[in-house]
Parts: structure tokens; sequence; C-alpha cells
């Protein structure tokens, strides 16, 4: 089988375009690091070589092995016996390949055995992992666990545990939802307890669709303050899997069999504090979760890439009134707009991840020396873009996932449908993406706030500035022609002061909002590569087209769903 980062151009081309020598220079600490840990980096030029060498490395364990282990992992799944689970033997042995190679803690400081990666490259791996096996992305690539403790645990906690992530001899999980508070987590019950005389805190309750709830070591939201009803009473607690812990169940789920989803009761388990109290929804599982999106945008994006080739080679084999259906339009017409599809979310994820390191740096700059105004306006700027492509990026990548997983399906008509094929696995696979870390309806509250306040606006007076070729300017003003329906939708909305017609159409906006930062993302690449700017004339036209579409209700006033709701529904 091939090297999933060597048979991936557009990886390839992303890794080499990416903005990210700032990143690199602050990640490096300005490369000061170099005399202290061996292999760490020179220079930019050094740093870029060192992760086109991790990823090569990781293009061929996905590649030659996981991905040769994904049926059968899936065909086994995990298995549950007397409060005990195991993992498929193929997931098993995945983790021991990638934990094997130093892939446990990508992103973690040296000093703790980590590789120091920015989160561009982190994501990457992350693709060629999903892409290789969803179900193995969930217990390697939420490394923001890890992160999570680096961030804002103590040294003593930090010490003992991010060792144990980069070394593979735990696994984690982040352990929030309950029965009654999945999306809703200011609802969550489970209880800490703090005993004065031996300073030591203990867990109570039950918690429900823990992904890896099996893991040795996990991060936990609970009440730490009794009598409080919202996110205020909740802190974040690090604990060690006891007998203490007991995995009730595992579900029996739809797709992503290799990774165990439980049912935990936890019966005085010992914990230790993360942080401060009453900060634990407020500020860490909102970092935490930011991460877990960005993972699963990387996952959706590995299986669509993964989908789209069985597609593309399913449709060149297959003979059907004397061709490859290749050749008939409507089947190379899906196949194209698949290719677009995966293409544009890529330029939304790889540069979501560029603001996601500019704010993890410029955050750790501020708490050094909180007097540099410079460094504080920095700071608050890529807070907010990264707040709002997170959630922008884990919408757009996880539908455009579903939809590619659909049509590949599609493509192989009765054959996509049967078990043999992997697209079946792929289209059960990719249907919890734009589930699971917050639904596509969550991510538009998320991002909806940046977009109407005006962070993307800003953001794109910064293309403004570049000067295009002229076989571009054709589509720049398109472009242009979006945005100015993205800015009177956004005008409707102040001036209706209605805040259900907003959320109803929240949705298009943030649609739009997508489309037009890809488009713009689209036309620099265009600038670098010739088949780039065909993918952007195909891409922004079809955008184009999207908005006309998306913007006449709002513009219209069409208010006929939501004044009727009781009545269409029939209550």
């Amino acid at each position: 089988m091939a090297n999933f980062y060597d048979d991936n151009p557009d990886l390839l081309f992303h890794l080499d375009n990416a903005d990210l020598d700032e990143v690199i220079t602050l990640v490096e600490d300005n490369f000061t690091q170099n005399g202290t840990y061996d292999h760490a980096p020179r220079n930019i030029q050094e740093a870029r070589q060192g992760y086109r060498a991790a990823l090569k490395v990781a293009g061929e364990i996905t590649g030659t092995r996981i991905a040769a282990n994904a049926e059968s992992v899936d065909e086994e799944g995990s298995h549950f016996d007397k409060g005990r689970v195991t993992y498929a033997r193929g997931i098993r042995e995945d983790l021991d390949l990638l934990l094997g190679a130093d892939f446990g803690g990508i992103t973690l400081p040296r000093r703790y055995g980590g590789l120091n990666f920015p989160t561009t490259v982190s994501t990457m791996i992350i693709e060629m992992i999903s892409r290789a096996d969803a179900s193995l992305m969930n217990l390697i690539g939420l490394q923001d666990i890890g992160e999570t403790i680096n961030e804002f645990a103590s040294e003593e906690i930090k010490s003992k545990y991010l060792p144990m992530f980069t070394s593979g001899k735990v696994t984690g999980a982040m352990i929030l939802t309950e029965p009654d508070a999945g999306s809703d987590l200011q609802a969550v019950q489970a209880r800490a307890v703090y005993n004065e005389k031996t300073g030591t805190w203990r867990l109570y309750g039950v918690k429900r669709f823990i992904t890896n709830g099996c893991a040795e070591v996990s991060l936990v939201l609970a009440r730490s303050e009794a009598g409080t009803k919202d996110g205020r009473g909740l802190s974040m607690f690090i604990i060690e899997r006891d007998d203490t812990v007991q995995i009730r169940r595992i579900e029996n789920k739809h797709g992503i069999h290799g990774s165990p989803t439980c049912e935990l009761q936890f019966n005085g388990t010992p914990a230790q504090l993360v942080g401060k109290r009453k900060m634990g929804l407020i500020r860490y599982v909102m970092s935490l979760m930011n991460g877990a999106r960005l993972a699963v945008s990387a996952q959706a994006l590995g299986v669509a890439e993964a989908a789209y080739r069985e597609g593309l080679k399913y449709a060149q084999e297959r003979i059907q009134f004397g061709q490859p259906i290749i050749d008939f339009p409507a089947v190379y017409d899906m196949l194209t707009m698949m290719k677009t599809q995966i293409e544009a979310a890529r330029a939304l994820v790889y540069e979501t991840c560029k603001y996601v390191d500019l704010k993890k740096e410029y955050t750790k700059l501020v708490a050094h020396d909180p007097t540099n105004q410079e460094n504080k306006a920095k700071l608050k700027k890529y807070t907010s873009i990264a707040a709002m492509l997170t959630p922008m990026s884990k919408a757009y990548s996880t539908e455009m996932s579903n939809s590619v997983a659909y049509d590949a399906v599609q493509i192989h008509g009765g054959t996509g449908f049967m078990k043999e094929f992997p697209v079946e696995r792929l289209s059960r696979d990719a249907r919890i993406t734009n589930i699971y870390e917050g639904t596509t309806q969550l991510q538009v509250v998320a991002a909806i706030g940046g977009i109407i306040n005006g962070v993307l606006e800003d953001l794109l007076k910064e293309y403004d500035k570049k000067d295009y070729p002229v076989d571009l300017h054709e589509l720049r003003e398109s472009l242009t022609s979006i945005r100015s329906m993205l800015n009177k939708c956004i005008s409707i909305f102040a001036e209706k002061k209605d805040a259900e017609f907003q959320n109803y159409y929240a949705r298009n906006v943030v649609d739009m909002a997508c489309d037009l930062f890809i488009g713009y993302r689209m036309l620099d690449f265009a600038v670098i590569d010739d088949r780039k700017k065909v993918v952007a004339k195909l891409f922004i036209e079809k955008a184009f087209d999207n908005a006309l579409k998306l913007v006449e209700p709002v513009i219209k006033n069409r208010t006929t769903a939501i004044e009727n709701r009781n009545l269409l529904l029939g209550l």
C-alpha cells in the first residue's frame, strides 16, 4: 500500500506553502532549545525538514500497516467482559506502532518527551491516521488532553503525567458527558467532594458516551461547589483509573468500532484538581473541546480522503455500457466535487491550525510578561480568530466528510452497501464526525458571534491588501459579491433585532462565511499553482451560486417555518 504522506499532493502542498515561520519561531523559543535537546532545530528550515521526516514516517505506518488492519478492527470491535474493556487486536498493534515511533505527544514540550510540533503538523498526522482508521484517531489523535494538562495543571501534575502520555505508557480520555448533560455541560451533576482533613478530592457520579473511557488517565468535569446549578460550580480533575471507576458498559455503535465508548460510574475515585476551582467549564473545557474539534476536523478529512479514493478507484474499474463509469458526466461531476470539497476543507482547517498555534504561543508570552501591550493585542486578535475559525472548520469539514462518503457509496451503487467494500465502513465512520464534540448546529452557534461582530471582516481586510494577477480578478470580484451578500445578512440581523430569526438563519450565514474564507485561501493558492487555479475557479463559482440561495430567504424575510412551526410539525 502507499505512503499516506507521499501519495497526497495536497498534503504536501499545504506543508510546503503554510505560512508557519512565526509559529515555528515561537514554538521553538527562537531556536534556543537546540543546545538543550537532541534533534531540536537550529532554524526554520531544519524545523520544516524535521516535520517532513516525521510526516513521512507517519505516512508509512498509516499507509502500509494501520490501513491494512482497519477492516478487521471494524469487524472485531472492542470487547467488554465483567467491567473490563479490551481493544481489537489490530488497534493494539496500531497503537504500539505509533507510540513506538514517538507519536504519543506530538505537540507536547520536549522536556516531557514530546515532539514539540505545531498544531498544523499534528493535524496532518491525525488526518493520515484517520484516513487509515478513523476509530484509531480517537485513541491517539485527541492529544488535547495532554495539552490541557500542560497549559493549566501544576508543574507537579505535568511532570508526573505528561511523560506517561509521550512514552505511550497510558492513553487518555476527556470525561464530560452525562445521561442528562450532553451539549448542555452546565447541567453536569457528577460530584467532587473535598476532604478538609486529608486535603483530597473524591468523585461520585455517572458519565456516559465517553470515548476511550477505559483510558488509564483521564480529565473529568465535576461539580465541586455544592448547591450550584450552573457552569460556575464546575471544576476539572485528573484521575487514574482504579477499582473505584466502574465501567458499566460499552456502546454498540453505528461506526468507529475500534474506539470503545463507555459508560462510567465513579465511586469515591481519588482525584487531583487541575488549575483553579470553578474554572472547569468556563475555561478548561472550552480549551479542551476546541482542541478536540480541530482533531475531529482532521478525522473528517481523513475519512473523506479515503472515501474519495475508493470512489475514484471503483469508477475507473467499473465497466458499464462498454466504458468505465468515470467517463459518464454524472459520475465524474460527483468525483470532481468530492475532490474540490476535500481541498476546500483542508484550506480552512490548516489555516485554522495556524491561528490556533499563534493563540497558544502568545498566551505563553503574555503569561510570562503581562506588561507587553503588543503581545496582549496580538493575543486578543488571535484568540478571536481561533474562536471563530475552529467551529467553522469543524462544521464545514464534517459536513463535507458525510457528503463525500455518501457520494462514494453512490458511485459504487449496490456494492457500496455491502460490507465487502471499504466505503460501507467509511460512510458509517463519517457519520459521527458532525455529531460528537459538538453537533454542526452547535458549531454554528459558536461561530456566528465572530462573524457578526466583525472578526471575519477584519481578517478579510488583510486579503484586500493583496495584489492578485489579472487573470484572477474575476474570481476576486465574485468573492467581493459573496462578501456583500454576507454583510447584507449581518445588517438585516442587526436591523431586525429578532433572536429567533437570527438563530433560524445563522446556518446560512456561517455556510456563506466558510465558503467566503475558503475562497480567499483558494485565491492565494491559485497564484502559486496552475492546478489550484482551476480548483479555485470551480469552488468560487459554486460558492457564488450557493450564496445566492443562502441570502435570498434572509433578504426576503421568509418566516413561514418560524411562524408556523407547531402547525407544520403537527403539534
